[in-house]
């Protein structure tokens, strides 16, 4: 029997019996945090020791996110009473802290930049930012009203080079995020139309769907999608297509015999021979000239048996038009033909 996986629970822990809302790996997996309401610990996923705890009171945390890359000392938190803090897991110390009332913390997977989404009367503002630097890299105020519900950063295919600074956090992620009317957003230096490939503004309008961002990321899959289904049929059916649309759009109490529709169905599914010389195509023309000839003989003659056959019906069908004798009629002509004529020839030898 095969081997069975399965998951098992290797640690059950609690701190002071507060309830665990947030839990985040840091980008190497040797630190695990889970905040409990106000107070952020920092576990050892390998031997589950305690390691060291984060509080900023009086409000309860809301999100914390570790960072990336030559940032990855720094762990970032929000509160519910409106800070942004942001620790040194090295010095267990807290490096800097502000007031905004950050809604959504996200991280670039790819650089060090960090995206906040602060809220403030139904209005959204946005703040791009490195944990070593408190000075934002760019900030973007009224991106929409309401709050924001969920933001992500996509990692370019390739990364972009700008000569401006404000669009430097945009190089190798683009940032998209879901507004309380679920209404999926971004923030870029072009418009979608001029990102859109030639193939890409094809298959908009074939499919009359709109250029949106939400079609701009599944684009690319769409793609790759229609590149293996054209490299899995080799050959095409121009003729069967045709032929198959016809059949299935045609409603049953119209379509023909099913032989008659079978023999169109086979012949539009044969493929035509590639590369085939004059001379060849020539001979086939004969054969098939002399076939229809042998058909068209063949033919005549079942044509002339039909003839001769309606002819004979005829015949007989003549005989039974004639009028029928009675039963007396019948027995005087039968007594006529066993009177004996044979005298009549001896009279004509006398004269």
């Amino acid at each position: 029997p095969g081997k069975c996986v399965c998951w098992s629970c290797d640690f059950v822990g609690t701190y002071h019996h507060l309830q665990a809302t947030n839990c985040s790996f840091s980008e190497d997996g040797s630190l695990l945090a889970v905040s409990f309401e106000q107070i952020i610990t920092l576990w050892d996923p390998d031997t589950w020791d305690l390691k060291c705890t984060f509080c900023h009171p009086p409000g309860k945390i809301r999100d914390f996110a570790f960072g990336r890359l030559s940032c990855s000392k720094y762990l970032l938190g929000t509160t519910e009473n409106g800070f942004l803090c942001c620790w040194n897991l090295l010095s267990c110390s807290l490096e800097w802290s502000t007031r905004l009332n950050v809604t959504v913390l996200q991280v670039d997977p790819l650089s060090e930049n960090v995206a906040a989404f602060t809220e403030f009367s139904q209005i959204t503002d946005l703040f791009v930012f490195k944990p070593n630097e408190p000075r934002p890299l760019y900030m973007q105020a009224n991106v929409c009203s309401g709050l924001v519900q969920w933001a992500l950063f996509v990692p370019r295919e390739l990364p972009e080079d700008y000569n401006s600074d404000n669009k430097q956090w945009l190089a190798k992620s683009q940032l998209y995020f879901l507004s309380a009317s679920q209404n999926l957003m971004t923030f870029d230096t072009e418009s979608v139309e001029k990102r859109l490939t030639s193939s890409s503004k094809h298959l908009v309008i074939e499919e009359n769907i709109p250029m949106t961002p939400f079609y701009v990321l599944l684009g690319k899959h769409r793609e790759q999608q229609t590149n293996f289904v054209s490299e899995a049929k080799q050959t095409a059916l121009p003729e069967g297509s045709a032929t198959i649309d016809e059949m299935l759009h045609t409603p049953a109490h119209v379509l023909p015999n099913t032989s008659f529709l079978c023999s169109l169905f086979v012949n539009s599914l044969m493929i035509p021979k590639m590369g085939t010389s004059p001379k060849e195509e020539e001979e086939e023309e004969e054969e098939v000239e002399m076939d229809s000839e042998k058909e068209e003989g063949e033919s005549d003659m079942e044509i002339n048996l039909v003839e001769d056959e309606q002819e004979t019906k005829d015949a007989y069908s003549s005989e039974d038009l004639l009028p029928k004798l009675t039963k007396s009629e019948q027995k005087e002509l039968k007594k006529l033909r066993k009177i004996d004529y044979s005298w009549l020839s001896t009279l004509q030898v006398t004269q």
